[in-house]
């Protein structure tokens, strides 16, 4: 009776090797792929980070030109209203001329 017991008991042992040996293989594949999927998703990051830094660059970039602009903007009014009160005093006094020259005239007639 021993040797028929013996028999299953070693294929039993074979066929458990073979399906580990099978399980290892799986397991060795699915560890590859996983490893593929994490360089990939490495590789994914390190691309998003330059874009995410080249966007705060141009964001900075665009900040600064942003602010010389207006800064130009501010010296424009200032020379705008520069010039348009030196204009209105000329007018005003090119007013108060013509004022006192219809009064020499009426004055003049009468």
């Amino acid at each position: 009776m021993a040797p028929t017991i013996a028999v299953p008991i070693s294929g039993q042992r074979r066929d458990a090797a073979e399906a580990l040996r099978r399980r290892n293989e799986e397991l060795e594949k699915e560890l590859r792929s996983s490893l593929e999927r994490e360089e990939r998703m490495k590789e994914e990051l390190r691309m998003t980070w330059q874009r995410v830094r080249l966007a705060e660059e141009a964001e900075e970039r665009l900040c600064s030109e942003l602010g010389e602009l207006e800064a130009e903007a501010v010296d424009h009014v200032r020379e705008s209203r520069a010039q348009i009160t030196l204009l209105m005093e000329k007018l005003s006094v090119a007013h108060k001329l013509l004022q006192g020259a219809s009064i020499d005239a009426f004055s003049l007639t009468q």
